[in-house]
């Protein structure tokens, strides 16, 4: 069928009302748009690493991808890179007016070493580097101008300069040619460059790619397509594909593994022929491509297909076991039921029944009366009823839906045995019989007695049947033998309601699955139970829906979060086996508590989804192959600046202000439908593996100082990571808990101890010195007192002797007053005995030995300040110190009254006091 034939078909089926809906059951594709890679539109070249990384040359710079993150380093010289290729740990690039390489530095980032001074010959004005190649330890950069030879092992060099522009450069068998426009095909043999093929076609024509094959060459043309090179015959290679092609504009093409073909196109996308040129694919903007213009091919080590486009970078998985048919602009809707019947595959959808011939990839078309909700599909006796919002179709072989019943609701069909002419089907509201009269199916009746939903039902005996509702539960129903009437009705009380769960009828027994597990009914106890070896299949922790399938090949499928799960008996053995199928629901979108699977041809089972179908062969999900898990980077979080990268090849040693890590790991898997999930423990902190999670990042935040083992581990889809990431690290203790510190600390606790010692020390000294001075000051007041009381008791003695002397002089007095008043001869002896003992100078030596003693030497400190006082002067100012008065003193003096005042007039003056001055104040200053 040529192109010209679909674009007529095409037409067609839009005359005719838009009844056949194109599309093609393709391998699954990843696209990656800008927003994804942070980069520029166009990609040109696209290479992989030893360690599965891929790379690609972006019009902002080189692009690396480990399978969760993409990352962009600037080309060197802010200009377009158009050629990668990744050789060991090196990857290659070239662009304006420079090439390269980059390599890995110990912190996971890729560093930039120019190679252009290491020739001889600078660069030619505006040579922009398009394409890169390898022979042997040789490394070639090919401009348009040139191409350039570097051998990174010994450093020698080596530059080819043809007349004419070079289009391209190829490795074939460890034999490089070369493209020159105008001129052919060149071969280096011996060092020497030689014209190798100067056909007309190749030299006016643009050489895409030139192939290996056991004959000789095949050279891919651009416009003229492919040729053979076979014992120098330049011959035509006459393909299916040949007329389809003519019209396409080629940009690029590979050969894969298997010797197939892949053709990048500027208009029309991807174009996948076969070995023997056959269109196996054409993939394009309208079946899932990320853009029509593909600028690159590349076919990675899992034989997935990379497209570096114009806008954007697309993955294709074309080994998978995977088929997708997209239905983006919802032209079949939600798939609920699939079948196989007379070589052509059945879908029924929310809008309607749609058919093809299974063994063609052909269009679908819709079948005329089927517009509505089609729930189910069933084959009996070689003849398929279509179970219907409507009723009950029957599709007949002209592929034509007769009416069978309009009894609204079909969901399901069953045989009774030993009556092959009547089907029980289960309705909105019950169960009706269908029955065949004369070769023709019909409505016989409607089993009274039961008017509940039978969306899921069984029968154990041709009487009884088991009928699952969503929201009532588990009913058990006895049935006439004419099924007519529902005679008796149980409830089942252990079943559990659940609005998505199932029944079905696996191996001879009734099971129930909801959320709490896989129930099966036994028999001998006439209960539900739960059944050990199915419970596994609906679990809690990975629910989604209860829904379980019996297919035609009598396996038993279930579906869960992560897993699409079958069981089948061992043919062996006997014994009951569970395979899982690493198919998460967010990729297979099905609708929930609607799943249906079903098989299409051997091993290939065909899965609804909600915008189209899957396929899958399910011979070719047990794939052995454990993907590595990459430690790519680890990142310290630095307070107020940026994150900061550390060594990941060697056991890290952080300071506690670094204990803020990032780890980041990948595992380089590119199947879109294999999910990578990742694990972790970490020794000293979390010692038990976590929850899976998609997350290829991890941080801890404030870890307490200590030694600390990190443990890593993936999962893609079922199967473990074929290695565990092993990373240990200490977080030394804080500055102020550092040995150091520590020491420090015990130095000045020592210090302070001493001190307070010390201070303790001398504290009980001084206290000890302040008891002992206080004792001492004790005994000096005591002394004090005593002398206190000694010099009192002396100034008593000295006022009593005073007084005495005052007495007596009184007593003399007045024995001279009275010896006077006689004028007797004999009281002149008698007076002047009583004149000389008032002026007794003994009683004065007395008086001024004992005053002094008393007084601290006061006579002798006032003959010392005032030379020329008297002993009249000094004698009355002791007794102005005893306080006396002048009335007092005057006896003493032998005085009157009144010259003490004079006295005391005159002794001011002798001791040239000033007015303001108390004579008395002054003298007891002394």
């Amino acid at each position: 069928m040529n192109r010209k034939f679909y674009i007529i078909l095409f037409c067609i089926s839009l005359w005719l009302g838009n009844n056949t809906i194109f599309g093609q059951e393709l391998p699954p594709i990843q696209r990656f748009t800008p927003m994804d890679y942070d980069g520029e539109n166009q990609n040109w070249k696209i290479s992989q690493a030893p360690d599965k990384f891929i790379y690609v040359a972006n019009n902002e710079g080189l692009l690396e991808y480990n399978g969760a993150k993409w990352t962009m380093y600037p080309s060197p010289n802010n200009t377009i890179i158009r050629a990668v290729k990744a050789v060991n740990n090196k990857i290659y690039t070239g662009c304006y007016m420079e090439f390269g390489y980059w390599e890995r530095n110990e912190f996971g980032k890729l560093l930039y070493q120019s190679l252009v001074s290491k020739f001889n010959e600078a660069m030619v004005e505006d040579e922009h580097i398009w394409n890169i190649a390898t022979y042997d330890e040789w490394i070639l950069f090919q401009s348009f101008d040139r191409i350039y030879f570097y051998n990174p092992i010994s450093g020698d060099q080596l530059i080819v300069k043809p007349k004419n522009p070079v289009s391209k450069v190829f490795n074939v068998n460890s034999v490089i040619y070369y493209h020159v426009n105008n001129e052919g095909i060149y071969k280096i043999e011996a060092g020497e460059s030689k014209l190798f093929i100067s056909n007309s076609i190749v030299k006016n024509d643009k050489v895409i790619n030139v192939y290996s094959i056991p004959e000789g060459l095949l050279i891919h043309t651009k416009v003229h397509g492919f040729y053979k090179l076979i014992n120098d015959k330049f011959i035509k290679w006459k393909i299916p594909a040949e007329e389809m092609l003519q019209d396409m504009n080629i940009f690029s093409s590979i050969q894969l593994k298997d010797k197939s073909f892949v053709i990048g196109t500027i208009k029309n996308g991807v174009i996948i022929l076969s070995k023997n040129g056959r269109l196996e694919y054409q993939i394009d903007r309208s079946c899932g491509l990320g853009n029509n213009t593909v600028l690159c091919l590349y076919e990675d080590v899992d034989n997935n297909l990379w497209a570096g486009l114009d806008n954007g970078i697309n993955c294709i998985n074309l080994k998978s076991p995977i088929r997708v048919f997209n239905d983006d602009e919802g032209k079949i809707g939600t798939v609920y039921a699939s079948i196989v019947y007379n070589d052509f595959l059945y879908l029924g959808t929310n809008q309607g029944l749609f058919y093809k011939r299974v063994s063609h990839n052909e269009e679908l078309t819709f079948m005329d009366g089927t517009a509505g909700q089609v729930w189910t599909l069933f084959k009996y006796n070689n003849e398929l009823f279509c179970g219907h919002h409507a009723g009950t179709y029957l599709i007949n072989t002209d592929n034509k839906a007769i009416l069978v019943s309009s009894t609204p609701g079909t969901w399901l069909f069953k045989s009774l045995l030993g009556k092959e002419n009547m089907l029980l089907e289960g309705n909105y509201n019950g169960l009706n019989v269908l029955h065949k009269e004369n070769g023709n199916w019909k409505l016989r009746n409607k089993i009274q007695g039961f008017n509940n939903s039978a969306r899921y039902f069984e029968l154990v005996k041709n009487n009884e049947v088991w009928v699952s509702h969503a929201y009532k539960g588990v009913f058990r129903l006895t049935i006439n033998e004419d099924f007519t009437e529902v005679k008796e009705v149980m409830l089942d009380s252990i079943a559990p309601i659940d609005k998505n769960s199932s029944l079905a009828k696996f191996k001879n027994r009734i099971i129930y699955a909801s959320k709490d597990g896989v129930l099966a009914y036994d028999t001998t106890k006439n209960s539900f139970k739960k059944d050990t070896v199915l419970s596994p299949l609906v679990t809690q922790s990975e629910y989604v829906s209860g829904k379980l399938v019996v297919d035609e090949t009598q396996k038993l499928w279930a579906f869960s979060d992560d897993n699409i799960s079958y069981v089948d008996v061992n043919d062996l053995t006997n014994q009951l086996l569970t395979h899982r199928i690493a198919l998460p629901y967010q990729l297979r979108k099905g609708q929930v508590g609607y799943e249906n699977i079903a098989p299409i041809k051997q091993s290939n089972y065909l899965i609804g989804i909600t915008d189209g179908y899957l396929t899958i062969d399910i011979s070719r999900t047990n794939n052995n192959s454990n993907e590595p898990i990459v430690l790519n980077a680890i990142e310290l979080s630095l307070v107020g600046e940026s994150n900061k990268l550390v060594d990941i090849e060697n056991p890290g040693n952080f300071k506690y202000a670094n204990n803020s890590i990032r780890f980041r790991f990948s595992v380089p898997n590119y199947d879109k439908y294999s999910v990578v999930q990742f694990q972790y423990k970490l020794d000293g902190r979390y010692n038990q593996w976590s929850e899976w999670d998609d997350k290829s990042e991890l941080t801890f935040d404030n870890l307490p100082f200590g030694d600390y083992s990190l443990n890593i581990r993936a999962k893609v889809g079922n199967r473990l990571s074929s290695n565990t990431i092993n990373y240990n690290f200490i977080i030394n203790k804080p500055l102020l808990l550092s040995n150091t510190a520590i020491m420090l600390y015990l130095a000045v606790l020592f210090f302070l101890l001493t001190l307070m010692h010390r201070a303790y020390k001398k504290h009980y000294k001084k206290q000890s010195e302040r008891k002992q001075l206080e004792s001492e000051q004790l005994i000096v007041n005591l002394k004090n007192e005593k002398l206190s009381q000694d010099i009192e008791s002396k100034n008593k003695q000295l006022a009593i002797s005073t007084m005495s002397i005052i007495k007596k002089n009184e007593v003399l007095n007045s024995i001279k007053k009275e010896l006077k008043k006689t004028n007797h001869r004999d009281n002149k002896s008698t007076l002047k005995l009583i004149d000389s003992n008032l002026n007794d100078d003994d009683d004065w030596s007395f008086f001024e030995q004992a005053f002094n003693n008393a007084n601290q030497d006061f006579l002798n400190k006032m003959k010392l300040a005032h030379p020329d006082l008297n002993s009249n002067d000094l004698r009355f100012c002791a007794y102005m110190r005893l306080n006396l008065s002048s009335k007092e003193m005057a006896p003493l003096l032998n005085i009157s009254v009144k010259s003490v005042e004079t006295k005391r007039y005159r002794l001011r003056k002798k001791l040239d006091l000033q007015h303001d001055m108390g004579l008395i104040d002054y003298i007891l200053s002394f």
